[in-house]
C-alpha cells in the first residue's frame, strides 16, 4: 500500500454550520475539520482519505494534541446543542439509578471448601470481594475492596480474580486506563499482604497450578494488544525472568490459559473464527512441556470438556451446528475421536457444562436457548422449562465438579435477571435470586412479543419486542431498533431496568436478530460474514421496514441504535437507507472497515480476518469497500445521528467515529443534528463504576426524548 500525505496548516474551523432546532435542540456553530490530502493506493484504486490526520493521537504523530482539541471541540458543540435536556438528563439519570439495589450481594457461588460473592454498599461505585468457609453463617473475609482501591482513579477495574489451591493466595488484574492491558497482582490472604511483584501487560487472568506457587498467563503485545505468549510466573521471582510455554505465531488468533472443572489439567486455547487448537498439561506438573490434544485442522472448531474417565469433545468437524465426540484420556487426536451426541440441522450446541455425574447442553432452536440434561450414567435427557415465548437462558457459574446442581440465568424482555439452582437429580429448581427493581415493578404492564420480519432473499428474520401494555400501535409511536449482526454473537431478549425509561414515555423496544448473530444456527452466522456480510445490513432494514409496515411505528419515529460491530450496522443502514429512519445512535462504532483492517498494528486487526476479511486480498478489499460507512458517506440527506466513542478505546479506535462524522458534517445536506460525544477518560466499555454509564444512556434517551418533543 503508498501512502502520499500532504498536510495543511490549519487543523479545524469553526464555520457558519447550524443545528436546525425545529427537533428542540439549541442552535450552535458545529466544528467543520480541516481536509488533509492522504492518499490510498492498493490494487489499481486510489482513494483520498482527508481525515486520515486524526490518526495521530493514537499514532503518536505531529498533529496529536490538535486531535484532542477537535474532539474537545465537537464535545463542545454537543453541550451547547444538547444544553436543554441537561436538567432531563440528570433527571434520567436518577431515575435509572434509583431502580438500582444499591445495598446488594450477589448469590454465593461454593468453590474449593468457601462461598464467594460480591457485595455493594449504598453510594458506592464498585464492590467489595468476599467469601465465608464452609458456611454462609461463618464469618466474612473481605478479600478485595475495589470502592476502596479505585480512589483517585476515573477508570478502574479488576479482572481475572484466581484463588490458589490451598486458598491462602489470590492474583488479581487490574486495569486503570480502560484499554484491556491488566497488571496482575498477587495477595497473601492469610497476612492481607498485596505483594510488591507484579506482571504488566496482561489479559488480567493467573492460572494456578497444582503447587500454590506457579502461575500462568497470557501476554499481550504492548502495541496491538494481540495475546501473543503464555507465560509462567513463580511466586517470589521477577517478571522479567518468566518463561514462554507458548508463542502463537498466527495473528489471527486469540490465545488464552485456564485450569478445567474437575482441576486436572491446565489448557492453552489458540482460537481464531474458523479453527482453534488446545494445548494441555496435568495441573500438578507445572514445569512439563505443553502438548497438543490435536493439531489444527482447516476451518474446525474444538473445546475440550475433561470427565473423570475421558474427554468430551464439542466440535463443528463434519458437523455445522456442531456435536459432541469422545476419547480416552491418553489418545486424543482426531482419528480416536467417536460420536457421542450427533449433529443435528435444526439445533445449535452452543456449549457442554460438565459434571461428575451429568453434562447440560446449551443448545439453540428457533432463536431460543433450551438447557438439556444427560445423564451421564444411562445417558437419559430432559429439558429445563422456561415458560415464556422469548427469553434469555444461560448456564452461570458452576465450579464445583463434583455437584449434581446446575445454576442457570433466566431473564426475559419483562423478567429481571434472575438466578436458579436445578437439582439435576430431582429436576426442582430453586429461585436463588430475582434481581430487584428498586420502586417496583409489575411485569404484568408490559408486553413481550416474537414477530418475523421477511428479508429481501426470503429468509424469515426474528425481531423481540416490548412495550407497555398501554402503549398504542401505529405510525405516530416511536420505536427504537437494536441490532448487532456479527461475530456469531446472540442478541438474546433480556430485561434492563434501564430500558423502562424509554417504555414508561411510549416507546417500543425491539431487537432485529439478523444474520451475522448465531440466532438461528451457525449458517445463520455464516451468511452474514465475510462476503456475505451486507445481508447483515439488509435483514436490519428490512426489520425495519415490516415494522413500518405492520403499522408498530413510522419511519417519522423509528430510531436504531448499534455498538461496536453494531455501529459498522447503523453506519451501513444509514447510507443504505437514510429515509427509513428519523434517528440514529452509533456507540463506538467500527465504521472505518478498510482502513483499519489495512493496518495491522492497530490491536485486534489480524484476529479480525476471518470475520471481515484481509483487503490485501482484491476481492475482500473491494467488497468491504462497498459497505464500509466512512467509504460510502455521499451527498444527501442523513437521519438525525449520535454518536460515541472513548479516546482510549481498544477495540474500536477513536479515530473512526471522528473520521466518520467529520466526512458526514462536511458530506450530508440535510438540517438534521449530528453529534459526537468523546469520552476522554475511558475506553470501549465506557465508565466503570456502576453508576457512571447511566450518564451515557441518559445522553441517548435525551437525544431520542428531544427528537419526540418528550420533556419529562
Amino acid at each position: 500500500m503508498k501512502k502520499v500525505l500532504f498536510s495543511t496548516l490549519i487543523l479545524f474551523i469553526f464555520m457558519s454550520c447550524t443545528t436546525n432546532n425545529k427537533n428542540g435542540f439549541k442552535e450552535a456553530k458545529a466544528p467543520i475539520a480541516e481536509k488533509k490530502e492522504h492518499l490510498r493506493i492498493i490494487h489499481g484504486d486510489t482513494v483520498n482519505d482527508e481525515y486520515y490526520w486524526m490518526y495521530d493521537f493514537f499514532g503518536k504523530g505531529p498533529d496529536s494534541t490538535l486531535v484532542v482539541d477537535y474532539l474537545k471541540a465537537e464535545n463542545a458543540y454537543l453541550d451547547t446543542v444538547m444544553g436543554g435536556t441537561a436538567g432531563f438528563q440528570e433527571a434520567l439519570f436518577n431515575e435509572m439509578k434509583g431502580r438500582i439495589k444499591e445495598t446488594d450481594e450477589s448469590v454465593p457461588t461454593f468453590k474449593n471448601g468457601y462461598y464467594y460473592y460480591t457485595r455493594t454498599e449504598e453510594g458506592k461505585q464498585y464492590y467489595k470481594y468476599c467469601r465465608k468457609k464452609g458456611s454462609l453463617e461463618a464469618s466474612e473475609e473481605i478479600l478485595l475492596d475495589v470502592d476502596k482501591m479505585a480512589e483517585g482513579h476515573s477508570y478502574y477495574a479488576v479482572g481475572g480474580i484466581s484463588i490458589s489451591e490451598d486458598n491462602k493466595l489470590m492474583a488479581y488484574g487490574v486495569d486503570e486506563v480502560s484499554r484491556r492491558q491488566y497488571t496482575i497482582y498477587f495477595k497473601n490472604l492469610e497476612t492481607g499482604e498485596v505483594y510488591k511483584e507484579t506482571i504488566p501487560n496482561t489479559s488480567g487472568g493467573a492460572t494456578w497450578a497444582a503447587d500454590n506457587k506457579t502461575v500462568f498467563y497470557t501476554s499481550k503485545n504492548p502495541v496491538t494488544l494481540l495475546s501473543e505468549k503464555i507465560k509462567r510466573h513463580t511466586l517470589g521471582t521477577d517478571a522479567s525472568s518468566d518463561v514462554t510455554v507458548y508463542e502463537e505465531k498466527d495473528k489471527s488468533n486469540y490465545i488464552g490459559v485456564g485450569k478445567t472443572k474437575n482441576r486436572k489439567y491446565i489448557f492453552i486455547q489458540s482460537q481464531a473464527t474458523l479453527s482453534s487448537e488446545t494445548f494441555f498439561i496435568e495441573a500438578d506438573k507445572p514445569e512439563s512441556a505443553f502438548k497438543s490434544f490435536q493439531p489444527r485442522m482447516k476451518d474446525v472448531l474444538y473445546d475440550i470438556i475433561p470427565l473423570a474417565d475421558r474427554f468430551l469433545i464439542l466440535t463443528n468437524k463434519d458437523a455445522k451446528n456442531f456435536r459432541v465426540m469422545e476419547c480416552s484420556l491418553d489418545k486424543t487426536s482426531v482419528d480416536n475421536w467417536k460420536e457421542y451426541i450427533p449433529h443435528r440441522a435444526d439445533v445449535l450446541l452452543e456449549s457442554v457444562d460438565e459434571f461428575k455425574d451429568f453434562i447440560v447442553l446449551e443448545e439453540r432452536k428457533e432463536g431460543l436457548v433450551k438447557l438439556c440434561v444427560r445423564s451421564l450414567k444411562d445417558g437419559k435427557e430432559h429439558y429445563i422449562d422456561f415458560g415464556e415465548p422469548t427469553y434469555m437462558a444461560y448456564t452461570a457459574s458452576n465450579p464445583e465438579y463434583e455437584s449434581n446442581i446446575v445454576r442457570y440465568g433466566y431473564t426475559s424482555m419483562t423478567t429481571p435477571s434472575s438466578t436458579f439452582d436445578y437439582n439435576m437429580d430431582t429436576h426442582e429448581k430453586t429461585l436463588m435470586k430475582e434481581r430487584e427493581v428498586v420502586g417496583g415493578y409489575n411485569k404484568e404492564d408490559y408486553r413481550t412479543e416474537r414477530l418475523y420480519a421477511t428479508a429481501k432473499d426470503g429468509t424469515k428474520v426474528p425481531i423481540s419486542l416490548v412495550y407497555k401494555k398501554t402503549t398504542k400501535k401505529d405510525s405516530k409511536t416511536p420505536l427504537l431498533l437494536y441490532g448487532y449482526g456479527s461475530y456469531g454473537a446472540s442478541m438474546d431478549a433480556s430485561f434492563s431496568s434501564n430500558r423502562l425509561s424509554l417504555l414508561d414515555r411510549g416507546f417500543i423496544y425491539a431487537i432485529a436478530h439478523i444474520r451475522g448473530g448465531q440466532e438461528m444456527g451457525r449458517q445463520w452466522y455464516e451468511d452474514g460474514k465475510l462476503m456475505k456480510k451486507i445481508n447483515t445490513f439488509t435483514d436490519f432494514i428490512d426489520c425495519g421496514e415490516f415494522l413500518v409496515k405492520e403499522n408498530y411505528t413510522g419511519k417519522e419515529h423509528l430510531y436504531a441504535q448499534g455498538g461496536s460491530a453494531g455501529g459498522l450496522l447503523i453506519g451501513a443502514v444509514i447510507n443504505m437507507n437514510p429515509g427509513l429512519w428519523h434517528g440514529v445512535i452509533a456507540d463506538v462504532p467500527f465504521v472505518d472497515v478498510v482502513n483499519t483492517m489495512l493496518d495491522e498494528s492497530i490491536p485486534l486487526t489480524t484476529n479480525e480476518f476471518d470475520e471481515w476479511g484481509n483487503p490485501k486480498d482484491k476481492d475482500a478489499y473491494f467488497y468491504m469497500k462497498s459497505y464500509s460507512p466512512y467509504e460510502n458517506v455521499e451527498k444527501k440527506d442523513y437521519p438525525n445521528i449520535l454518536v460515541t466513542t472513548g479516546l482510549h478505546d481498544s477495540q474500536v479506535q477513536y479515530f473512526e467515529p471522528a473520521k466518520w462524522v467529520a466526512k458526514l458534517r462536511d458530506m450530508k445536506t440535510d438540517n438534521n443534528v449530528l453529534l459526537l460525544k468523546t469520552n476522554m477518560e475511558f475506553g470501549h466499555g465506557g465508565a466503570s463504576g456502576r453508576f457512571d454509564y447511566l450518564k451515557d444512556i441518559a445522553l441517548d434517551y435525551a437525544f431520542l426524548f428531544t427528537l419526540e418533543g418528550i420533556d419529562r
